[in-house]
């Protein structure tokens, strides 16, 4: 399996620091995520699943797309939609979220690599496009009418386009969310994210009826627990937390990337939830925070580093002081 941020663990092992004494800053997942209540109903821990328990209700409402399915996070729908195509020529930009690629190939797929913004001779000699928007690490953002452009020639031949958007939830404005009842486009959606719910493992997938119904026979039943269905419902519908934590986010977003520039490593691209840092010096930078007990995420080709946001103000003066030495 491929490596991932938030690997604490291994770091505390590796650079003999106790887990209790690190700032993870290596994963992009909002540190201030929608609070999770301290009980649950018993309900939810004691009855299967069921799929009109509200979820799917809630999830159009929040994603203004009528056609969907929950899944256990993008990921399950990364590993399962390649087994849902017969071999094909599959264009995935790099540098990315790796996992794409790695799904698209061990699935028996001709993966192709190009630069992260793809020439549109590109798109139309492929089969499958995938795109991260914006993109994981570079923070990349691509308007919707260019992706709505590039689904259009892929779709007269069959084609799809994959959007993964688990990073769009602060900028919804650019997401396809609304387009994807046209055949061949396939949003993925995360609260992992902007909702900072990784550990609840929710995710949607935003297409046409057809396809949907084929992704949910692969997956089988029961794939998100009763207790994640219960929280993920709940985030969804909680607009006031929404709103301020788009703004909130937005101003944290401006504090980094000014934090960063103002020791000399200007971000070469970013979202609201991470700074990404394109430098030859990565890996000695990355190893300096790590014996400082900060782990950033370390990116060798290109040499990148991708720093995620701070919780608290101790946290924010932990990094500066890091930065500053």
């Amino acid at each position: 399996m491929l490596e991932h941020g938030g690997q604490l663990r291994k770091a505390a092992s590796d650079y003999g620091i106790p887990l209790s004494e690190w700032l993870d800053l290596s994963t992009g997942i909002n540190p201030l995520g929608w609070p999770v209540p301290p009980e649950l109903p018993r309900q939810v821990w004691n009855r299967l699943p069921e799929d009109n328990d509200g979820l799917h209700q809630a999830a159009q409402t929040y994603y203004q797309a009528s056609h969907l399915l929950a899944v256990a996070g993008s990921q399950a729908a990364i590993q399962a939609l390649p087994k849902l195509r017969r071999p094909s020529t599959v264009l995935i930009p790099t540098p990315a979220y790796a996992e794409h690629a790695h799904a698209w190939r061990i699935a028996g797929h001709n993966v192709q690599r190009c630069t992260e913004t793809p020439t549109e001779r590109e798109i139309h000699d492929h089969d499958v496009v995938v795109i991260i928007n914006p993109n994981n690490p570079t923070g990349r953002l691509l308007p919707c009418n260019t992706l709505l452009r590039w689904h259009r020639a892929l779709q007269q031949k069959g084609g799809w386009l994959i959007v993964d958007e688990a990073f769009i939830d602060t900028t919804p404005e650019y997401s396809l969310a609304q387009h994807t009842l046209k055949k061949g486009l396939i949003v993925l959606r995360s609260l992992g994210k902007f909702f900072g719910l990784a550990g609840a493992r929710v995710g949607f997938v935003l297409a046409e009826t057809a396809l949907l119904t084929q992704l949910n026979e692969a997956l089988g039943p029961w794939c998100i627990s009763g207790p994640s269905r219960y929280i993920a419902q709940s985030a969804l519908r909680d607009t006031q937390w929404q709103g301020h934590t788009r703004e909130a986010l937005q101003t944290a977003q401006t504090r980094l990337n000014g934090l960063w520039t103002q020791h000399g490593l200007a971000p070469s691209g970013n979202v609201a939830l991470f700074q990404w840092v394109h430098t030859s010096k990565a890996f000695e930078i990355f190893e300096a925070f790590a014996h400082q007990g900060i782990l950033l995420r370390y990116f060798p080709e290109p040499a990148s580093i991708r720093c995620g946001l701070p919780a608290t103000e101790a946290d924010w003066n932990r990094l500066e002081t890091a930065l500053r030495d």
